[in-house]
């Protein structure tokens, strides 16, 4: 994987191909498809006048050049703050295939658009699915996951979860995930192993693999238990609770906000709770998934308790693995038997996961800044630079070119030739 500058600076323009303007909070992760950039933000500044108000925007650029193409807004919930939190915008990453874009909005809503746009500046919609009014949905403060693709279909996390006191679950016979038809937008699939027991939201994505010659995909839900289902039909296959058995909610227990990731037959996955519960005690850990049942004890390969609780990704690169905690610290450990080799302190919050190009580690932290670390064994920081705001999603390379957000700015970096 490759496409990022050794060095840039943002004050002085220094490898920055181009910016973009955003709204006044961005939490999605860029994604690049098709000579497009897509990325999910906030309506503030409203970019269309007729859009005015508190919305989640999906804005598109051209990769190219920055040029804004079209946007998807959809205004808040009426429910408010329980189901729809003010002024945090579009948190699905999406999903692009061909001329077809995936993602969950606001309104706990999975549509399909056309990534031409409808040649006015507005999105055209393809279909969609209403998880509220299909399923009787009660999404917890925002609805988020970003999809992942088998086959014909397109599967999402509901964000179903406890009301605005926490002190129930509105609806406990609603589905944790679902999958689509991609073409049509019908329901195939749901799911629902948790009931009543959701400890917040649920927040995880999903991600799914062939794994030991079986279609999976596998979530982290709300009550701290990271599941793998039949990629085609549902089926439970596995299930391991990520919590020690005397743990308890909400000081030593956890729910999952992380998307698990599939290597080599194993999921690797974390813990953690909203970032607004802060810093405490959390569990790493790699899964045989080729196991069935219930597998927390039999297919657990190892576990690191090191880590603080987190919402982020590991990063696997060379037999090396890498992931990073609410607690600002980078993680580095040994991806076969969970040796650690060292920590970084970035001495701020991380929301973002780290991504490794080309042997170096990038990673954003919510002071804004941006450090770069030698994928290696032995710990050196190759280089840090400041981004102007949080920088709460994570970095994207694509076609030789870094892409970053901060608050309110998309950047593509790239080395001047």
């Amino acid at each position: 994987m490759t496409g990022a500058p050794a060095t840039w600076d943002v004050q002085t323009g220094k490898n920055v191909k181009w910016v973009a303007k955003l709204g006044s909070q961005t939490y999605g992760n860029p994604v690049v498809s098709g000579g497009q950039v897509y990325v999910g933000t906030n309506n503030e500044p409203p970019r269309h006048p007729a859009e005015a108000g508190d919305r989640s925007v999906l804005m598109c650029f051209r990769e190219s050049d920055g040029a804004f193409l079209w946007q998807h807004a959809n205004p808040k919930l009426a429910s408010g703050p329980a189901q729809d939190w003010p002024d945090i915008g579009a948190c699905s990453s999406p999903l692009v295939e061909g001329d077809r874009l995936y993602y969950v909005t606001n309104r706990c809503e999975l549509v399909c658009l056309d990534t031409h746009g409808d040649g006015q500046g507005n999105a055209k919609v393809v279909w969609k699915f209403d998880m509220i009014k299909q399923l009787g949905v009660s999404p917890r403060n925002q609805s988020n996951s970003s999809p992942v693709a088998f086959g014909d279909l397109v599967i999402v996390g509901t964000a179903n979860g406890q009301d605005e006191n926490r002190q129930r679950v509105p609806a406990p016979k609603a589905p944790s995930m679902i999958a689509v038809d991609k073409k049509t937008g019908k329901l195939a699939w749901q799911v629902n192993s948790v009931g009543d027991k959701i400890l917040d939201g649920q927040w995880s994505s999903p991600a799914a693999a062939t794994v030991g010659g079986a279609a999976q995909v596998v979530i982290g839900e709300g009550d701290g238990w990271v599941r793998s289902y039949e990629a085609l039909s549902g089926k439970k296959l596995w299930e391991f609770d990520t919590n020690p058995k005397s743990s308890v909610w909400p000081r030593t227990r956890n729910e999952i906000i992380a998307t698990p990731v599939i290597w080599q037959n194993k999921v690797y996955i974390a813990n953690g709770q909203d970032p607004e519960a802060g810093a405490g005690p959390a569990h790493l850990y790699a899964i045989d998934a080729t196991r069935r049942g219930d597998i927390t004890v039999s297919g657990r390969l190892w576990d690191y308790d090191k880590v603080s609780r987190t919402i982020s990704n590991v990063a696997i690169d060379n037999g090396l693995l890498f992931i990073a905690d609410l607690a600002g610290f980078l993680h580095c450990l040994d991806v076969q038997t969970g040796k650690p080799y060292w920590t970084h302190d970035l001495l701020s919050k991380v929301w973002a996961s780290p991504m490794v190009i080309a042997g170096q580690v990038y990673l954003g932290d919510e002071d804004g800044d941006v450090f770069v670390m030698a994928a290696a064994k032995q710990k050196k920081l190759i280089f840090q630079t400041s981004m102007g705001s949080n920088v709460y999603s994570t970095m994207v390379p694509a076609d030789g070119t870094l892409f970053v957000t901060n608050r309110n700015q998309l950047f593509a970096l790239a080395a001047k030739p």
